[in-house]
This record gives C-alpha cells, sequence and structure tokens, in this order.
C-alpha cells in the first residue's frame, strides 16, 4: 500500500492507495502530519511520495524521518511518465505536474487542459503524446476577495456564501457575483481559447471549490477533487517500475 502526502498553501492532504485505488483520504495541517503514526499503524505500508508547494517544516522532516519504508520528496528531477517542456522545471509546482500526469492517466492520448481551483487558479496543458506545455496562475477566489477588502478603503470582506445575481443590487452581491461569476468567465474563456487550437480538448477541474459551467461546456469536463494525490500516486508507481 501507498501512503501519499500532497502539502498545499493552505493543508495538507494524507492518502492510502491500494495500488491504484483510493482508500482513504485524511486533511490536515501543513505545518505538521498529525495523522501520520495513525495511518502507519492503521495500513501495512510500504512506499510512500510527497509533494510540497511549500518549504518542508522541522516538524514534518523529522516525522518523515522516521517513517520505515521509502518516501520519493518529488522534485523537477524525479523521473515522471510525460515529456515536461516547462523551461524553468525547477519553479514548477509539483502539484501542477501531479494533475497533469494524473489526467493523462485517466484520459491517454487526448489533449488535456487541468484547471486546479484552490489557493491559486492553476491552468496547465497537455497534448495527446503526453508533453506538457505550461499553463497559467491567477488568484484563488479567496484570495479574490481578501484583495478586494484588503486594497480598497470601504469594501467589506465577502462570503462566497449568498445569492450569486447577474447585476450585484448591493454591495455585497456586486462583489460575490464579481468574483466567483468572474472566474467562471475566466475558466470558460481559457476553455474557449484552447479549443481554438485543440478543438477535442478535454478539461479536468480540481481543487477545494466549486464552479459551473455553461451546458455547452459539461460533456468535455471531468470533476476529480483527488486529482494531485492520483498523479502523485501514478508516479510513485512509475518509480518503483525504474
Amino acid at each position: 500500500m501507498n501512503l501519499i502526502i500532497d502539502i498545499g498553501n493552505s493543508v495538507a492532504k494524507l492518502a492510502i492507495f491500494d495500488k491504484d485505488e483510493l482508500v482513504e483520504v485524511f486533511r490536515g495541517s501543513n505545518h505538521s502530519l498529525d495523522s501520520l503514526p495513525m495511518l502507519c499503524s492503521r495500513y501495512p505500508l510500504e512506499r510512500g511520495i510527497i509533494a510540497s508547494v511549500i518549504t518542508l517544516s522541522n516538524t514534518i522532516r523529522r516525522q518523515l524521518d522516521k517513517l520505515p519504508f521509502k518516501i520519493i520528496e518529488l522534485s523537477h528531477e524525479t523521473p515522471v511518465p510525460i515529456t515536461n517542456l516547462y523551461k524553468t522545471p525547477q519553479t514548477l509546482g509539483m502539484d501542477r505536474l501531479a494533475a497533469v500526469v494524473a489526467a493523462t492517466w485517466l484520459k491517454p492520448n487526448n489533449d488535456i487542459l487541468v484547471i486546479d481551483a484552490g489557493t491559486c487558479v492553476t491552468y496547465d496543458f497537455i497534448d495527446a503524446q503526453h508533453q506538457y506545455h505550461g499553463g497559467n496562475i491567477s488568484p484563488g477566489m479567496r484570495m479574490r476577495f481578501k484583495a478586494l477588502n484588503i486594497f480598497t478603503d470601504k469594501l467589506p470582506k465577502v462570503s462566497a456564501k449568498g445569492d450569486i445575481p447577474l447585476y450585484g443590487q448591493t454591495t455585497e452581491t456586486a462583489i460575490r457575483a464579481g468574483v466567483i461569476r468572474g472566474m467562471e468567465l475566466e475558466m470558460s474563456g481559457y476553455i474557449s481559447l484552447i479549443q481554438k487550437n485543440y478543438p477535442g480538448v478535454l478539461v479536468f477541474l480540481t481543487g477545494g471549490d466549486d464552479f459551473s459551467f455553461d451546458t455547452n461546456l459539461k460533456s468535455i469536463i471531468f470533476a476529480d477533487r483527488f486529482l494531485v494525490l492520483k498523479g502523485l500516486n501514478r508516479i510513485l508507481s512509475y518509480n518503483d517500475k525504474l
């Protein structure tokens, strides 16, 4: 069984895989892995992989050193089952790399756009020949709400929960609709842009935030909250066979 650890900007996710099957997922602090001892006692873990978009804390380093099995710390030097065309691979977020690996594994031989809506929104493209071309990064939903409050004198900090009208008739609904509808239109726009050069492109949507799309786009969109975890598990299995 495999231990998969994905440390993001906001939380850490620890997942257990039985070969390619996801068994269980735990969420916790990205500065310590409190559930790690319990997982090690509950499951017969044989190997693991960790990816982090932040500098690992000393606490996490000590916890990893105590593991009784091999764990890979994913980096740009780790072999992966795709061709990475990113010009600065050492600066590429490992979560972005794992996501495109998973998408290609789930839908091989397809052009794919991966949209990850988390702390940031990332857009990553991989073609049918499994060549990763790169992508774009924009502020995530919470970041946008917070920025409107911080960088203005009178705009309040608004929750994402509530009415989202076509036209906001209060400052609260104007902000909420502006942020959420703006993100939906941004995503739809990226999809339409990619479709001009890759008409058959498929879209994977992952991350912690939910978004809706026009009906004509729904048939090509696959929602998968655990895409990054599946990609890390795929990379771990790939390296085990080398």
